[in-house]
């Protein structure tokens, strides 16, 4: 009991009472080479952000142990990520202008308040919130994330000046620029552009035919961006490029951050608690599907309710460290799963690491160009567009590709918090249209057997006194009325009906309103000389109708299944096999 509780508070009880040294080898080898894709990514989101440089690797310390102890996935690599940076971006630049110390403070406000959040969530047991979030909707908001990304560091690799949260904006800045473009700055970006997208399919082959050992192998593939944040910082040097015009980085502070709490202004709070919420949900969201994902590969499972508190966790780590909000990355964890991470260990290690180069590496990226933090953006987020899904849902659902569509809209025309509202809201309404116009067809029996099927799409048998229709919907308030006009329409319609027998075999709910729809339908037809019955009624269903006195507002019976109603009412009607 003792240990259940222990392992219930802080899930890294669990895999550390069993962590052995074998484990610590495979934590920290796969910790050296996330670390390596790690760093130039940090010091990029925090660009995207508007933040200083160092933030990212901040926020890429302390979250990294505060995961380890509280979640529960084992491969999940958290940090700062693209969607979640551009959401910062977002919602701090309303309140404080870019390079600002308030800037700064509005985003350690940011994390704080997403840590909170997720702690509370986490209390609440409200794990199970990520399921209403519509799987069209979140990969319409990061397809359309990752395009706006990607255009909003086009000014970074051509070398101009433009600003703007929405597609329209950051075109219409730009478009004018383009003449102004600094060419040894586009040269320096696509140059790493090209180098990176080279490096994902070309690099790896190409050091395996000079039979380098296979650490060797995955360590230099997975190092293309700290290549080329290596050989551009040198070019950079060596030419004095930066006083041609190359934007740098700048003096990186070296050192560890101090600790030290975010300062508390209500209507700060207040402005960015909305945000915060967005970001929260969405990064949970996110995280929780890559780590189901990695966990099933293992035969592992995760606790959502142990991914808010570690999420949580992280980011109030992040905020106490003067980093920006966190989540899982997608990219990350799977180069932490492939390289034969064990544990949350290896993100303790990765932190260590971190570390270390906040400490002794700093004073290195004083020339690395933002042009090439740019394009390691702009890679990064190409496997977040996901244009197959689109096509995909367009021929399976034009109701959820609706929902998806006016997703991607909202970002690209409003901006990223509104396009998660749009989204959420149109999921939830196109919800509600859909349930409130239920499916109802007409059965009949299938020759020989047993098995009611719908009359328009099988060959079956029908009685000409008992109507018998399937609801393919639970009942409640939205479509209670239209379900009760709908069935009394269809008995009217055939003269010689005395019957209508409702088979309910997927009907999960009827809540009170479709009570007093069910107990008016079946006044109605017993006016019109016709008995309403039902069939099939779920167990649970059952219970809430035995609860009250519906059995008595109903003219007819409740049957056990739809043969053994039509057995009863009119059984010469029936196929016997």
């Amino acid at each position: 009991m003792a240990d259940r509780l222990l392992h219930r508070l802080l899930p890294a009880s669990e895999w550390l009472q069993s962590y052995r040294k074998g484990d610590a080898l495979s934590d920290a080898m796969a910790a050296l080479i996330v670390t390596v894709m790690l760093i130039p990514q940090s010091l990029a989101y925090a660009m995207l952000a508007g933040l200083p440089a160092q933030v990212g690797l901040y926020a890429s310390m302390l979250p990294l142990l505060g995961y380890a102890l509280f979640g529960s996935s084992r491969t999940l690599a958290v940090g700062p990520v693209a969607v979640a940076s551009l959401m910062t971006a977002a919602a701090i630049s309303k309140v404080a202008p870019p390079g600002s110390d308030q800037y700064l403070a509005a985003a350690i406000v940011l994390a704080l308040l997403s840590g909170l959040i997720l702690i509370a969530m986490a209390a609440l047991r409200l794990g199970w919130l990520s399921n209403l979030l519509s799987h069209p909707v979140i990969a319409g908001f990061i397809t359309a994330a990752g395009i706006l990304i990607a255009t909003s560091q086009l000014k970074h690799l051509l070398g101009v000046p433009a600003g703007g949260h929405t597609l329209i904006d950051i075109v219409q800045e730009l478009t004018p620029q383009l003449v102004h473009t600094h060419y040894p700055t586009l040269a320096i970006g696509l140059g790493t552009l090209l180098f990176l997208l080279w490096s994902r399919s070309h690099l790896k082959p190409l050091l395996q035919r000079l039979s380098l050992p296979e650490l060797a192998v995955d360590l230099l593939t997975r190092a293309g961006p700290a290549l080329a944040v290596v050989a551009s910082t040198i070019i950079v040097a060596h030419w004095s490029l930066d006083q041609s015009g190359v934007r740098v980085v700048g003096e990186v502070p070296a050192g560890l951050p101090g600790l030290s709490l975010p300062q508390f202004d209500i209507g700060l709070w207040q402005t960015l608690l909305i945000p915060a919420l967005l970001i929260s949900l969405i990064g949970f969201v996110e995280s929780v599907s890559v780590a189901q994902t990695l966990a099933a590969r293992r035969r592992q499972r995760i606790n959502p309710n142990h991914e808010l508190a570690g999420l949580g966790a992280a980011n109030i780590g992040s905020a106490l460290s003067g980093g920006l909000p966190v989540t899982g990355g997608f990219a990350r964890s799977v180069v932490n799963f492939d390289a034969g991470a064990v544990t949350p260990m290896a993100g303790v290690f990765t932190a260590i690491a971190i570390g270390v180069t906040a400490i002794l590496l700093t004073p290195w990226f004083t020339f690395l160009p933002n042009a090439t933090l740019a394009a390691t953006i702009i890679v990064a987020v190409l496997s977040l567009i996901d244009f197959a899904i689109i096509r995909r849902t367009w021929r399976y659902s034009r109701t959820d590709f609706s929902a998806m569509a006016l997703t991607m809209i909202g970002v690209f025309l409003v901006g990223v918090e509104a396009g998660v509202v749009i989204g959420i809201g149109a999921s939830l309404l196109l919800f509600l249209w859909r349930t409130s116009q239920p499916h109802v067809a007409v059965v009949g029996q299938v020759p020989g057997t047993e098995h009611f099927r719908n009359m328009l799409r099988h060959e079956v048998i029908t009685s000409p006194s008992v109507l018998s229709m399937r609801i393919d919907e639970s009942l409640y308030f939205a479509n209670a009325r239209r379900l009760e006009d709908t069935v009394y329409n269809a008995a009217l319609q055939r003269p010689g009906t005395r019957h209508v027998v409702l088979q309910c075999s997927a009907v999960n709910l009827i809540d009170a309103s479709a009570l007093e729809s069910l107990e008016s339908l079946s006044q109605r037809l017993q006016s019109a000389g016709i008995c309403l019955h039902l069939a099939e009624v779920k167990g649970p269903v059952m219970d809430a109708l035995q609860a009250v006195d519906f059995t008595e507002h109903l003219s007819g019976n409740i049957y056990l299944s739809q043969y053994a109603a039509l057995a009863d009412l009119d059984p010469t009607s029936l196929s016997v096999g």
